[in-house]
């Protein structure tokens, strides 16, 4: 007598590449956009200075500078607007485009309020520079992950270390004195792209990322990189709850530290 137990089910007809066929493929996303407040203009914006703010303490600070001219916004069609706030305010999802002067240079800054997919940082990277934005230079500020570094990290350490692309490198170093990224580190979606992209159409960029993620000791850090070294004389405004705002903002989700490189 058969054991229905442990005799083994009979073969699908099917193998599980085949069932896929039965199933339509997604629609493709539509592409990434910058609505500007000029759109009728046929000249590109050509900035001394791109800054492109990723990371928790750089999208507080951008946001309190003052002051600046909101130019426009990058769309991404899969993140809803609904709920963003007439004002621009930390807690929308967007990625507005601010204009600032500093001295006799052009600075445009973008902020990335919402996350990106690796599926679709290079579309967007795409879109952000070269396109209607063809910067003279580029700061791109985001953070480093403990998974992705070489070594062991705690959230008691605090740092800032950079990348560049080969024409920043050969010339005069927009962060001075800013340590180089370990070699055997990884850096990984949307800020690895918009650098790629740099690379790829020779433009000098810096990608700067900082550990932790959030509070007060890496907000001091990356405040002074762009007060002392990226735009000195420009004006951070921060309110009497400011501070404690800037520390509670962002997502807090560290991840473990790994011992794959100890």
């Amino acid at each position: 007598m058969e054991d229905v137990l442990t005799e083994l089910p009979p073969p699908s007809r099917f193998f599980l590449e085949d069932l896929n066929n039965f199933t339509p493929p997604a629609p493709p996303l539509p592409s990434p956009f910058t609505s500007l407040s000029h759109p009728n203009s046929k000249t590109a914006l050509r900035p001394s200075l791109l800054i492109i703010a990723i990371s928790t303490p750089s999208l507080y600070l951008l946001h309190h500078i003052s002051p600046k001219t909101l130019i426009g916004t990058l769309v991404l069609p899969e993140i809803p607007s609904s709920g963003n706030s007439v004002d621009p305010s930390l807690k929308d999802k967007s990625c507005n485009l601010y204009t600032i002067n500093h001295g006799n240079k052009s600075v445009i800054l973008a902020n990335f309020q919402y996350a990106v997919s690796s599926e679709r940082a290079h579309a967007i990277a795409k879109t952000l520079i070269g396109e209607h934005i063809i910067p003279e230079r580029v700061l791109i500020l985001d953070s480093v992950q403990s998974r992705n570094f070489r070594g062991r990290i705690s959230t008691d350490d605090t740092f800032a270390m950079k990348l560049e692309t080969s024409v920043e490198r050969n010339g005069v170093p927009l962060l001075k004195n800013v340590k180089y990224f370990p070699s055997g580190s990884v850096v990984e979606g949307l800020g690895a792209a918009l650098l790629g992209r740099c690379q790829m159409k020779n433009i000098k960029a810096t990608l700067c990322v900082s550990w932790p993620e959030s509070g007060g000791s890496v907000m001091s850090v990356v405040k002074g990189l762009l007060l002392k070294d990226v735009l000195c004389g420009v004006e951070v405004r921060i309110d009497a709850n400011g501070e404690d705002e800037g520390l509670r903002f962002g997502h807090t989700n560290h991840y473990l530290d790994s011992e794959l490189y100890t």
